[in-house]
């Protein structure tokens, strides 16, 4: 799908508002109600709206502690570390990079203790080499979206 400055608004304003109507993001956009409807589709059917959520405060509901692990995995085990975590409940992104890394992964436990147990989990796993835990202290910006660039700014 070719996405157009018309497609790029309508982001736009889902980001502003995840629960706004098709009429409401139009009355927004300067746009048709239908034309709205239409682009939503069609953006959900390419992937590029992959879902609808709300975004989840965890430390609010008991999850305060935040862990990023740095894991060096056996090269022949990427494949099933990563399917292990992407099942994981608590791991709330995982990432393969480059670096002197294999895996990035942040986590969110409810204290400690769940966190240790993951950390032993990690460090017996057969397919890690190695593993660095970097406890959160303190949460700046998480889960942030951004606007999507219109083609016609400078």
């Amino acid at each position: 799908m070719a996405v157009d400055d018309t497609d790029r608004r309508i982001v736009n304003a889902l980001l502003s508002d995840g629960r706004a109507s098709a009429r409401e993001i139009a009355s927004e956009t300067g746009l048709a109600a239908t034309t709205v409807s239409k682009r939503l589709s069609a953006l959900e059917e390419d992937g590029i709206i992959e879902s609808y959520r709300p975004v989840v405060d965890y430390d609010r509901l008991g999850y305060d502690v935040t862990a990023v692990f740095h894991l060096s995995v056996d090269g022949n085990g990427l494949k099933a570390v990563i399917d292990r975590l992407r099942d994981h409940e608590r791991m709330v992104s995982v990432y393969e990079v480059t670096g002197s890394h294999d895996v990035v992964t942040v986590g969110k436990f409810r204290n400690t203790d769940e966190m240790n147990r993951k950390i032993k989990d990690l460090l017996t796993d057969p397919d890690v080499e190695a593993a660095n835990t970097s406890v959160v202290l303190d949460v700046v910006r998480e889960n942030a979206q951004f606007a999507i660039d219109l083609e016609t700014e400078d």
